[in-house]
């Protein structure tokens, strides 16, 4: 009787004195990322599950082929355990590989932390859709046309550049058939000298 009523004080000591927890596991939990909390809660989903369809469960659905053979129903019931958690974790790892879960969970996170050391106050709804809505809206609008023409005085530069370059190569045709009409008459004139020349020396004296 002394033992369980001094078990039964220490008890309520330990009870009275509440657990602190230390600023180390206070910052760590505030600074985990939203990656692992995925993972502990896709862990923590898959232990529920394994809990609710548990083996007594199994058995109960089975009876007749549990009482025939109860190691071989255990095997089955471990082996679909397995299989139903490898699946499903590879289900969640294919829905994070397509919407690359992984890189967004990461950006939200280096956002939230750049916001903490933010000074000036977060947006908030003014109650009027219209202005909400242009507020929102106009800031993005101007930033596309700026990106707009950025863009078209690029292409009219380069538009520019190719018109240059065919007034160039057109230029450099039309002295190429200057060059061949000059150097064409040019051979004319020395052919018909030519032929003068061998009439005059075919002339008799």
């Amino acid at each position: 009787m002394a033992e369980a009523s001094n078990a039964t004080v220490g008890s309520g000591c330990e009870e009275k004195v509440p657990e602190r927890s230390s600023p180390e596991s206070v910052s760590h939990y505030t600074t985990i990322s939203r990656v692992k909390l995925l993972d502990t809660t896709v862990d923590t989903f898959l232990q529920k599950l394994v809990a609710a369809g548990s083996y007594q469960r199994f058995t109960d659905c089975y009876k007749c082929f549990y009482q025939l053979q109860p190691e071989m129903t255990q095997q089955i019931y471990d082996k679909f355990i397995t299989q139903l958690q490898t699946s499903i974790r590879e289900e969640i790892s294919e829905i994070k590989e397509e919407g690359n879960l992984e890189a967004v969970l990461n950006a939200l996170d280096t956002i939230v932390e750049e916001g903490k050391d933010r000074k000036e106050p977060a947006w908030r709804p003014s109650g009027i859709p219209e202005k909400d809505l242009r507020s929102t809206l106009v800031p993005y609008f101007l930033q596309q046309r700026d990106i707009l023409q950025r863009r078209v005085q690029k292409q009219e530069a380069e538009n520019r550049q190719l018109a240059d370059a065919v007034l160039a190569g057109r230029r450099q045709v039309e002295e190429l058939q200057l060059q061949g009409q000059a150097q064409w008459q040019a051979w004319q004139a020395l052919h018909r000298g030519q032929k003068e020349l061998v009439a005059m020396l075919r002339e008799p004296e």
